[in-house]
């Protein structure tokens, strides 16, 4: 597509993917390639139960890249199953099958079926961090305010949204 970065990623699908498709892209600007339920028949995840369910792939990742698995909108809203560690990260050096960790949020319980698209991957670049330690930090209009300090309406200021004065 048309000013998007690509890269080549090494893909090994398992004997247990062998007639899955390797991960794609549901539309042209899609950021994250679907990953299928590379499962023997049916698994069972309970209300508030989490599993680790294959993928039937294992990545070579270039080094300052890394997969972030994140969950899929759809199951989410209408099933509430997500990825339990999500986004959940793959890192370069990597080799063995991606496994996805999801939790079934909902009151019922849910069926995953072979092939089932069951979570998204997206690729990005990624830093490493050099640590400078330093005795005092550069000061900032938002200080050290966080959880909420920034208050909940677009428009209205830290001090407004806390008093209700302006």
């Amino acid at each position: 597509m048309n000013g998007v970065e690509s890269v080549e990623i090494e893909v090994v699908r398992l004997a247990h993917g062998r007639d899955l498709a390797l991960p794609d892209y549901a539309t042209a600007a899609a950021a994250g390639a679907d990953l299928l339920a590379a499962i023997d028949g049916e698994i069972e995840l309970g209300p508030l139960e989490r599993k680790i369910v294959p993928t039937g792939i294992s990545l070579a990742l270039p080094v300052g890249f890394e997969g972030q698995v994140r969950p899929r909108s759809g199951l989410a809203f209408k099933n509430g199953i997500t990825v339990a560690n999500a986004p959940g990260t793959i890192d370069a050096d990597y080799r063995g099958e991606v496994g996805v960790i999801l939790i079934n949020l909902s009151r019922k319980p849910f069926k995953i079926t072979r092939g089932m698209r069951i979570a998204q991957l997206v690729i990005a670049r990624h830093a490493r961090a050099i640590w400078r330690e330093v005795g005092e930090l550069d000061r900032t209009a938002r200080g050290a305010g966080g959880f909420g300090s920034t208050g909940v309406s677009a428009g209205v200021s830290v001090g407004e949204a806390k008093t209700g004065t302006g």
